[in-house]
């Protein structure tokens, strides 16, 4: 298995819409084995099931996240390098005025250190960090 892409929150949770879009669902197919996630992906997907009530949507997205993603798409974690080349980008951006969410320039550190290209329908929240390679799947 070689990793290529790393998924960011909008990109796994498509499978759950009452109408995915058929361009992500072919391209997650097509990229079956190739693909990971970062820890703080898992903590938002998580956390977003966490806050529902108790009822037949929770159970849903908590089966999709316990017996689908969790036993196919690996988990990376945030570590020492991620941390750095993280702590690097922040500073360069906050210099020219640009202050990235915490999480997201987490997030693309560990796309960055991987060397995977980041997917997300939410382009404009990446962009920014330089030397980061990103898709939309969506388009």
């Amino acid at each position: 298995m070689t990793l290529r892409y790393l998924l960011d929150t909008s990109v796994l949770s498509e499978p759950l819409r009452p109408k995915p879009n058929e361009r992500v669902m072919e391209r997650l197919r097509e990229a079956d084995t190739s693909v990971a996630t970062a820890a703080l992906v898992w903590h938002e997907l998580r956390f977003g099931a966490a806050r529902l009530s108790p009822s037949r949507k929770r159970r849903t997205i908590e089966a999709y996240l316990e017996d689908v993603l969790r036993p196919t798409v690996p988990i990376l974690p945030y570590g020492q390098s991620a941390a750095d080349w993280h702590a690097s980008e922040r500073a360069r951006l906050v210099a020219i005025g640009k202050t990235p969410p915490f999480a997201d320039g987490q997030i693309a550190a560990i796309a960055a250190m991987n060397g995977l290209i980041l997917v997300t329908s939410n382009v404009a929240d990446y962009e920014q960090f330089s030397g980061l390679s990103i898709e939309n799947w969506h388009d």
